[in-house]
């Protein structure tokens, strides 16, 4: 059984949302990352200065059965398909370690 990870980069606040859509079509979990885009157009400027936009990536490893599905939930949930609403991309995971497998007859609490 393969993994890949699906990283999604959104703007600040829109993680938590997103990632509790993902939960539901089956992901495990995630991990979120702040950051910030480097982009000509992710400049604004306040009273001269220049505030770059804060930036959330979220970080989801997914058994590569279920990749298709939670991705779908993801672009949903995080209106993806609209401009300047976040982006989205899946990486295979060529080498794991330290995951838990779960098995039907070992339910997880």
């Amino acid at each position: 059984m393969g993994h890949e990870v699906i990283f999604v980069v959104l703007p600040r606040g829109a993680a938590d949302s997103v990632m509790n859509a993902a939960k539901e079509a089956g992901a495990k979990g995630g991990t979120v990352f702040l950051a910030r885009g480097t982009g000509a157009k992710e400049a604004k400027t306040f009273f001269g200065l220049v505030v770059e936009e804060a930036k959330e990536i979220l970080f989801v490893l997914t058994e590569s059965q279920d990749t298709d599905r939670i991705l779908d939930t993801i672009i949903e949930a995080g209106d993806l398909e609209s401009p300047g609403s976040g982006i989205a991309f899946v990486l295979n995971a060529r080498k794991t370690v330290g995951l838990i497998a779960h098995h039907s007859d070992n339910p997880v609490d």
